[in-house]
């Protein structure tokens, strides 16, 4: 899969959720399952705002260079 952006996510067919790690403040990434093959990524405080779908194969690699700090 290639990554495709979305204009307003809001437009997206998904449940948004955030990490139960998010502070008490709006600037989290929340992420939404499109497909099974697919997740939509976007910026809460904007939720009419555009969204990045992007391959779980994607994702997976962009957390785990976040979490062991290649990032």
């Amino acid at each position: 899969m290639t990554t495709s952006p979305v204009r307003d996510s809001s437009t997206l067919t998904v449940t948004w959720w955030k990490s139960t790690r998010s502070a008490a403040q709006s600037d989290c990434v929340e992420c939404g399952v499109v497909d099974s093959s697919a997740v939509a990524i976007r910026d809460s405080k904007n939720p009419s705002g555009p969204a990045l779908v992007v391959g779980r194969p994607a994702l997976a690699a962009l957390v785990g260079a976040v979490a062991d700090g290649t990032l």
